[in-house]
């Protein structure tokens, strides 16, 4: 199964994808923890401190895997759910290394095809105004083909505001 949790910036949705993985996939013996998939790197000190929050949240309830390039590569193998937190920064990073539009939807499309269930967190970036600048507007375009594509591939989708989740699909 395949879970996208969309919403924007603060919206609440990184917290509800944490508690609908460890509620769907309960820690079991048999199969233990999920994997949480970090794709951030460390940027900035700002950078730093949102990364804490989140560690601090998930505490030792996941295994951790930190991957911010080679998303297909670190999942391909994984026998337990997996948190993938956050697709747009991996959409960030792919951007800064340079890779090509369409390797990284190729990628993108790959992780969705994958038999491992894959619960997605991602940030809606189209309801602000058209960026002024051409990577940003790049960066937006791309986060909407990856939304629309996660959403054709995903069993469920939900989308977060004001801490809420609202089923989509």
């Amino acid at each position: 199964m395949k879970t996208l949790f969309i919403g924007g910036v603060k919206s609440g949705k990184s917290r509800l994808a944490e508690a609908y993985i460890l509620d769907q996939y309960p820690n079991s013996k048999k199969q233990g923890k999920p994997y949480y998939l970090a794709t951030t790197e460390f940027i900035d000190e700002e950078m730093q401190a949102r990364i804490h929050i989140h560690q601090q949240r998930r505490q030792d309830a996941f295994v951790t895997l930190e991957e911010p390039i080679k998303l297909l590569e670190a999942l391909q193998f994984c026998t337990r759910p997996v948190l993938v937190e956050c697709i747009s920064m991996w959409l960030n990073n792919m951007l800064y290394h340079q890779i090509a539009e369409a390797d990284i939807l190729f990628e993108l499309e790959a992780v969705l095809s994958l038999s491992c269930d894959v619960v997605m967190v991602h940030n809606e970036v189209g309801f602000g105004v058209i960026p002024d600048n051409a990577l940003a507007r790049q960066f937006v375009d791309l986060s909407g083909k990856a939304a629309q594509m996660m959403g054709k591939y995903c069993d469920r989708v939900f989308f977060c505001s004001a801490g809420l989740k609202i089923t989509m699909k």
